[in-house]
């Protein structure tokens, strides 16, 4: 943002005679600027702009449109005369100089996501205007009003799409037949009225169903748009968007000016609320060829984030300015901007678009295909324990799909083939550089709570190296890719470790998917270095001969040998195989360190985990075995006791509801609900994709030393006072609320930071910069009602902090409705500890992981007290 002076100057150098909210104002780059042309016609067009400019009074309005109009048919005819990479193909030179596999996939994917990009046409005018050119017209009645009467908040047992479907093909056939970016946002905007999880699903839901059955070639961008992403995390696919061609973008097509964007800024906090309101005091606007479908707004994206090289940052402009233009009214110009700074704010999240299409594809299928789907008049007579089984039955498989293969493009074209069927668990299997989402280890408080789960089986205990993790795949060509736990791709950061893999790999293995931890060491020695140490590598573009920062893959698991996916073998024969197959290299490529055993081995287990932490490890994982648990170690047969041998088979997840005020429950209640939850999940030794559960354990040194930590997003801060005048002190952080996708208050701290850290935090902060970091209005994302700090943060990064214990707040609202339905948590004692580097805000702790903490903390004080059950405490998992 500019400082006050800066604009002065510009302001009071603009000539008096232009208004600041005539058409010239709001195209004057079109009117100025062309592309891709000779020298002589630049004289040309720069001379017509003069004539232009000093005849402006004489053009009316009309005449002016029909002006810009041919401007603009000239720029996209030149567009599509040059081979572009917004065309979805690089040009020859490009593609000679590009021979990385990721820059191969990349443009692959925009290639797909741009094959049907329709050619611009001019739209037959209305009202009298003539064919070919622009007309005026009122804000106001461009609004699609013919989708804000779907009712798309109802039951989708009641909620009929084919009532609509007829009345929005004719209203989307003037248009070109593709459904309405209206539509979209007819959802969103019932979404976010809502903090119910039930009423977020029924909506997403019945869009969703709307779009299967009227326009299924819309449901993939539609996914996508809904999700906030335009891609896998393994497709290099951003944006690239700063704050400042947001704001030009809108002061150039909504006519403000800095003073009045500022204000806008300030009053509101969120760069959508911002575009909804200037929209709304626009009295008049172009009408567009084309108005704004949920194909067009996806490709438009995708354009923009592969955009590369001389002129991207205006062809980026052009494009943002374009969508703004397109949007038709304040409705979809607020959820356009929000798309464009990546923060859609409606909460639904990877897990709940899953359930969405899921529950979707129950109900409704696009024309042409015969899977079957369910009758919603018979799932209607259900009870809710039997609704939820049907439902429960679809979303596993769509979880299964996903997990398996984290991309849309997969998973929506089979389910619009086949549906929800044992087929598209086929189509979705592992497949090779395409990554799966990693499994994940519960956090377990100490040793002998993991050694109390674990009763009974046997299982492996493995140093928890202090590295990242890896997903290395290999094809039987011998080409190698490596992902973080993230997703992300790595194989140019590690070019030591793709031309270490002919020399691991073993007779008889041609393609393969194992895992492991990348960790830093002194290849001489095999001394294990820290993480910071690893994250001073370089993250792009490695030179293997100039490698200073020497690393060991510690491999543990492996899920795909051979053309065949191991993912359901047990754990003791997927290790085995690995150790087997693969040919270890000391200080090179190895395993965890592990051994096995029981939960009678209780001194064995605490000396290897001592031996963990000696060795600059961050504690142990433990692992179960085998699916069953060992007859030899059962405890005796009680009367009442169930077989041992015999796991528990899951119960079916059931919407919680919460109790009312100032209702308790009785001790068999309490008796009841603790049966149930020891038998909620059987400890399979299976490899389950993106599911955190107890047959992997983790315990860390801080767990094991009852310093619970707990990683939250700092999201504002107050000036200092004395000698931290001139730093943010305090700073007040926030968990995350995963079903409203809000930020909840837990604590403001001040304990634990540096100087150093203090100056690098008030720059990467700085109010006065033009970062885009701050903000002075509370963004409507962040849930707090304490005094008002001085200024606001962008949520951008995790902090991992410690505390003394977790107390009940009447000023923060974190987890409120979890422990007590008047109070949320806040936390005694805050202290900052690090940043986490390899966190992103979307895996911070949740308000439910705060609860379960403070939980936790009441259950240990009733023990050590003396007292007896603590309500819904003791054994909460995390």
């Amino acid at each position: 943002m500019e400082s006050p002076a800066k604009r002065r100057k510009k302001n009071d150098s603009k000539p008096a005679a232009i208004p600041p909210r005539n058409l010239e104002f709001f195209f004057r780059k079109q009117t100025e600027k062309s592309q891709d042309v000779t020298e002589g016609s630049v004289v040309v067009e720069r001379r017509n702009a003069e004539e232009v400019s000093s005849s402006e009074k004489q053009l009316t309005d009309e005449e002016l449109a029909r002006r810009l109009q041919e401007e603009w048919a000239r720029e996209d005819g030149q567009r599509d005369a040059t081979p572009q990479i917004v065309n979805g193909h690089a040009s020859p030179r490009k593609a000679e100089e590009t021979e990385h596999k990721a820059e191969e996939e990349r443009q692959q994917f925009v290639a797909a996501a741009l094959k049907d990009t329709p050619s611009p046409e001019p739209q037959q005018a209305t009202n009298g205007t003539k064919k070919g050119f622009l007309g005026l017209q009122s804000t106001a009645s461009e609004e699609d009003t013919i989708t804000l009467t779907v009712p798309f908040d109802q039951s989708p047992l009641t909620f009929d799409p084919s009532q609509y479907a007829s009345e929005l093909r004719r209203h989307w056939a003037a248009d070109g037949g593709d459904a309405s970016y209206a539509l979209l946002v007819r959802c969103f905007v019932l979404v976010n009225s809502t903090q119910s999880r039930i009423k977020i699903v029924d909506t997403l839901v019945n869009c969703l169903r709307t779009i299967i059955e009227t326009d299924p070639e819309s449901l993939l961008p539609a996914v996508w748009l809904a999700t906030n992403s335009i891609s896998p995390p393994y497709i290099s696919l951003e944006l690239g968007l700063g704050g400042s061609a947001i704001s030009k973008a809108l002061k150039k097509v909504c006519g403000l000016d800095n003073a009045g964007l500022k204000t806008l800024y300030d009053k509101h906090g969120d760069a959508g609320d911002v575009a909804f309101e200037a929209k709304k005091r626009q009295s008049f606007t172009l009408r567009k060829p084309k108005p704004l479908t949920i194909k067009s707004a996806y490709q438009t994206l995708v354009k923009i984030a592969n955009s590369k090289g001389n002129g991207s940052v205006e062809q980026k402009q052009r494009l943002v300015e374009r969508l703004l233009q397109d949007a038709r009214g304040p409705e979809e110009s607020r959820y356009v901007v929000r798309t464009l700074v990546q923060h859609l704010r409606i909460g639904a999240v990877k897990t709940t678009m899953l359930i969405a299409l899921a529950r979707a594809f129950q109900l409704s299928r696009p024309a042409g295909t015969d899977f079957p789907i369910k009758d919603p008049t018979e799932l209607a007579k259900l009870k809710k324990e039997g609704l939820a089984v049907v439902w429960a039955k679809a979303e596993e498989v769509v979880k299964t799909c996903f997990a398996r293969r984290p991309n849309y493009n997969d998973l929506v074209p089979g389910l619009l083939e086949v549906g929800v069927s044992d087929e598209l668990l086929l189509r979705c299997g592992l497949a090779i550089h395409i990554p799966l989402r990693p499994m994940l280890g519960s956090i377990t408080r100490d040793l002998s709570e993991m050694l109390t789960k674990l009763q009974g089986r046997d299982f492996s205990c493995e140093y928890k190296y202090d590295g990242q993790r890896a997903q290395v795949h290999c094809d039987e060509h011998g080409k190698v890719s490596i992902f973080s736990r993230h997703l992300e791709v790595m194989t140019d950061k590690y070019p030591d470790l793709v031309a270490l893999v002919p020399e691991i790999r073993g007779d008889g293995v041609s393609s393969f998917i194992l895992e492991g931890e990348v960790v830093a060491v002194d290849r001489g020695s095999g001394e294990l270095k820290t993480f910071q140490t690893l994250t001073n590598r370089a993250k792009k573009d490695v030179d293997i001969g100039s490698i200073q920062i020497d690393v060991c893959l510690f491999s543990f698991d492996l899920m795909y040998l051979n053309g065949e996916q191991l993912l359901d073998r047990p754990f003791r024969e997927r290790r085995g195989l690995l150790r087997s197959m693969f040919i270890e290299k000391p200080h090179h490529f190895t395993w965890v360190n592990s051994i096995d055993a029981t939960s009678a081995d209780s001194e064995t287990v605490l000396e290897f985990f001592k031996s963990a932490t000696d060795i600059k490890c961050e504690g142990i994982m433990v692992k179960v075995l085998d699916n069953l648990p060992n007859p030899d170690l059962a405890p005796p047969l009680d009367s009442d006791a169930d077989e041992p041998t015999t796991p528990a088979p899951p119960s079916l997840p059931v919407t919680p509801s919460k109790k009312k005020t100032g209702t308790k429950k009785t001790t068999a209640d309490k008796s009841e609900d603790k049966e149930k939850g020891t038998r909620r999940k059987a400890l399979l030794s299976t490899y389950e994709p993106d599911k955190r559960l107890d047959s992997w354990l983790k315990v860390k040194k801080d767990y094991a030393q009852s310093a619970d930590t707990i990683d939250l997003i700092p999201i504002a801060g107050w000036h200092g006072q004395g000698r931290k005048a001139k730093w943010w002190s305090p700073i007040l952080l926030a968990c995350r609320n995963p079903e409203t996708g809000s930020l909840e208050v837990v604590t403001k701290c001040i304990s634990g930071f540096t100087d150093k850290f203090y100056q690098a935090n008030k720059e990467k902060y700085d109010e006065e910069g033009e970062n885009g970091n701050t903000m002075r209005n509370k963004p409507g994302y962040i849930e707090y009602s304490g005094p008002r700090p001085d200024v606001w943060f962008e949520a951008q990064e995790v902090w991992e902090m410690a505390f003394a214990d977790i107390t009940l707040s009447p000023t923060y609202t974190a987890a409120i409705g979890l422990v007590s339905e008047e109070r949320g948590l806040s936390m005694r004692f805050p202290r900052f500890l690090k940043v986490r580097e390899d966190k992103g805000i979307e895996e911070a702790s949740t308000s439910d992981f705060l609860a379960g903490l403070y939980r936790k903390q009441e259950g240990r004080a009733g023990k050590d007290a003396g007292a007896g059950v603590v309500e819904d405490g003791e054994d909460l998992e995390e």
